[in-house]
């Protein structure tokens, strides 16, 4: 019987990171499902999901959590089935001048309106105009079949500010 465990993985960025990790999950007969990965300030931070026979499992997180001695810090995270989410797929996107809070408050109003986040990206540039520093990021959330459209763009409105705050409803289900 296989199991999935999702594990993320922290450390100083330098080539073969993804290599290590991933000789480690092979060394347990693992299969890498899906992953997200980035380099961030130096940084090299991942998600990965993988399955593994019930009966290598432990093992595995033996082995995975023995590569903090290389620098990688490594969380171990059990993964039950996923849950689907329903509704209808959209894209987010969120400019401005950067100022401490801009993701907590937006993230806020969509959880208030049922909206799931399913991947967020951001990023902190110089503009191209006055040099000033642009926080930029982009969403694909998930819009619940209950949800009152007019209301969520309402309460967007409502915190923007200097923000420019756009929602593109794809024609995807979910």
């Amino acid at each position: 019987m296989k199991t999935e465990i999702v594990l993320t993985a922290v450390a100083e960025d330098r080539p073969g990171l993804v290599g290590e990790i991933s000789a480690v999950v092979a060394a347990h007969g693992g299969n890498w499902i899906d992953s997200a990965m980035t380099r961030l300030g130096g940084q090299f931070a991942g998600v990965v999901r993988v399955g593994v026979a019930q009966e290598s499992a432990a093992a595995l997180e033996v082995a995975l959590s023995a590569l903090d001695k290389k620098g990688i810090s490594i969380g171990l995270h059990a993964h039950e089935n996923e849950s689907q989410l329903i509704g209808s797929v959209a894209s987010l996107s969120l400019i401005g001048q950067d100022q401490p809070g801009m993701i907590s408050q937006v993230s806020a109003v969509l959880g208030a309106h049922g909206v799931s986040i399913d991947r967020l990206d951001s990023l902190v540039e110089p503009g191209s105009m006055s040099g000033e520093p642009m926080f930029k990021a982009t969403a694909q959330i998930i819009l619940p079949e209950t949800l009152d459209m007019d209301k969520l763009l309402e309460a967007l409105e409502e915190i923007a500010g200097d923000l420019m705050i756009e929602i593109e409803q794809d024609v995807t289900e979910g």
